[in-house]
């Protein structure tokens, strides 16, 4: 019963962290901010450190860190003069070198703290998958709620505040699923691989349709893909399933791009006018 339970939890956070991650990927990735994929999964895992050191839940202290930084990045993108670019690459460099810092006071062994940077599926219990299960809820909701405000927002953000879009609102509330999407996954994925989730099926997905409807159902189809391929393959080799999952959204996305019709289009060669 027990080894049954062990597979069953393993098979369903892989499906779960592959759709929540693609999901709220589409977003990151239209929206030309896939680097906050590293910048908050170096923030979860700095959280996850100091909540080791305190001796309190990891998962919560990764989802407050999450908070901040996600309350830090959008007055930080909000301001003219500094690119969002520019704001992703500040607060990664603070929370990689906080996590850095935090590393060595962990007392003893550092393996509780290197398996929130490594992560490790076979280890996820029925409270993280009800973590993993609400925050993809939660996201699936704001997709399906806000999908037209998002849709003019990832367009022209300027146009969406002039149409009276609640854009900050809708763009905040991205930050912070972002970081909660991310935070939820660390423990399975790991916060060093779970970037490869958020970006690759979404990448994949803008390979082959321009149509944001269709961008998210693929997105979410190749990362749970992703996850049960990479868990297959984990299972089969005998090793750790977040470097197979990670590498299994690579696959997707080259493929993707090899069959891109988008390629096809760009592909063609230009006719001289005489």
């Amino acid at each position: 019963m027990e080894f049954y339970n062990f597979m069953v939890y393993a098979w369903l956070a892989a499906i779960l962290t592959g759709f929540v991650c693609s999901v709220i990927g589409v977003i990151v990735v239209t929206m030309g901010i896939s680097f906050i994929g590293v910048s908050m999964s170096h923030a979860a895992f700095a959280g996850a450190l100091l909540g080791i050191i305190l001796h309190v839940n990891p998962v919560v202290c990764s989802f407050i860190f999450c908070f901040i930084i996600a309350g830090i990045l959008g007055p930080l993108s909000d301001r003219g003069e500094i690119k969002a670019d520019t704001s992703l690459g500040i607060v990664f460099s603070s929370s990689l070198g906080l996590s850095f810092l935090l590393l060595p006071m962990i007392p003893g062994s550092k393996s509780e703290g290197l398996k929130f940077l490594w992560g490790n599926i076979l280890t996820v219990s029925r409270n993280d998958l009800l973590i993993i299960g609400i925050v993809s809820i939660l996201v699936f909701v704001f997709v399906l709620v806000f999908f037209k405000e998002i849709q003019v927002l990832i367009f022209n953000r300027i146009l969406a505040l002039a149409s009276g879009i609640p854009a900050k609102l809708i763009y905040y509330l991205a930050l912070f699923l972002s970081g909660a999407a991310i935070t939820a996954s660390i423990k399975a994925v790991g916060g060093l691989l779970v970037f490869a989730l958020i970006v690759n099926p979404a990448a994949a997905a803008y390979q082959l349709t321009y149509d944001l409807k269709r961008m998210f159902l693929l997105s979410s189809l190749f990362g749970v893909l992703s996850g049960c391929a990479g868990l297959l393959t984990a299972f089969w080799l005998n090793i750790p399933a977040g470097a197979p999952i990670a590498l299994s959204s690579v696959i997707i996305f080259i493929l993707s791009t090899i069959f891109s019709p988008k390629r096809k289009t760009y592909a063609k060669p230009q006719t001289q006018v005489f």
